[in-house]
């Protein structure tokens, strides 16, 4: 299978899920090159790319999404037909002391994206130019814009309701790609995925902050009575399922990306003391506000359609991340 884009550009590249996509994109085809955009903000570090950075197929241009000059050029210079866009806030904390950081990335700097590659890709409104027939913007997206659900799981046709300024912020770049498909052509897809785990993720997320509390013998801070749940799936099986949408999928199509793994916090703390013998310290802190107590993601349509299936097992990947 050959890939979609010849120049592909991944935005927020140098973080813990668009790290992982380069990765995998470089090692399975040797025809892409990748121009990755990033910010280098606290999420994203040089170290996430040491895999491939001094590949002669890949190309750091330290940057921001919202910089329409710059983004500009680097459509130019390296001819784009592809986007991905990891670029985003994404610690639903932080949104809460400073909302205006992910209303500016998530929402002002899609647009800019989008802006630019209808654009450079169109004649006008609905007519590509012939050059870029295969062209493609793919928008990284989280089940959170669905807000909670107590029972089931959402489907890609679930209402979004929102219930903190990041998962809103997401919303709102979800409308604006789709706005764009409507209104103007864009050929786009999106995935909705749960919560990854694997390597390179940041200590701020609840995995890796959990592991290093383990590992420091320092108390872990936990939300509420510890019995809110997500969905777990490995970042490999993410990267293989945007890889097989954005090559495969038809134009304006939206998936949900989960393993189907629902377990609360409090159950992987447990999982963990069994597997170290020991018990990790917790201090229960005040549940905050608008804080979603279950995510739960139907992906019947990716199955069915792709015939794909997540591979790694969580209980695997953490008996590894505990025990080496």
């Amino acid at each position: 299978m050959s890939f979609r884009s010849k120049n592909l550009l991944v935005t927020g590249g140098c973080g813990f899920i668009g790290s992982n996509f380069i990765d995998f994109i470089l090692k399975k085809y040797n025809q892409v090159r990748v121009i990755n955009i990033d910010k280098l903000t606290y999420a994203g570090s040089i170290d996430n790319t040491l895999n491939f950075n001094k590949n002669s197929r890949y190309e750091l241009i330290v940057g921001d999404i919202l910089d329409n000059k710059l983004v500009k050029e680097v459509f130019s210079k390296y001819l784009i037909d592809g986007v991905i866009n990891f670029a985003a806030e994404t610690h639903v904390d932080r949104s809460i002391i400073s909302p205006k950081d992910f209303i500016n990335t998530n929402i002002n700097g899609v647009y800019n994206l989008l802006s630019i590659s209808y654009e450079r890709w169109f004649e006008a409104p609905h007519k590509l130019k012939s050059e870029y027939k295969n062209a493609r913007f793919h928008q990284i997206s989280t089940d959170e814009v669905f807000g909670s659900i107590l029972e089931n799981s959402f489907s890609e046709n679930s209402p979004y309701k929102p219930n903190s300024p990041y998962s809103a912020s997401k919303a709102s770049a979800d409308m604006l790609v789709r706005s764009f498909n409507r209104t103007y052509g864009l050929n786009v897809t999106t995935t909705i995925c749960s919560n990854n785990f694997g390597p390179n993720q940041h200590n701020e997320k609840f995995l890796p902050k959990l592991i290093n509390s383990l590992k420091d013998f320092t108390s872990f801070p936990l939300y509420g009575d510890g019995k809110n749940q997500r969905d777990w799936i490995h970042v490999d099986d993410h990267c293989s399922a945007i890889e097989l949408i954005f090559n495969e999928a038809e134009n304006g199509e939206k998936f949900n990306v989960g393993s189907g793994l629902s377990i609360s916090n409090i159950q992987i703390i447990k999982m963990i003391n069994s597997l170290t013998n020991r018990n990790i310290k917790l201090s229960f802190v005040e549940d905050r506000h608008g804080h979603d107590f279950r995510y739960s993601l139907n992906c019947s349509k990716i199955k069915e359609k792709f015939k794909w299936q997540p591979k790694i097992k969580f209980e695997s990947y953490l008996r590894e991340l505990v025990l080496n």
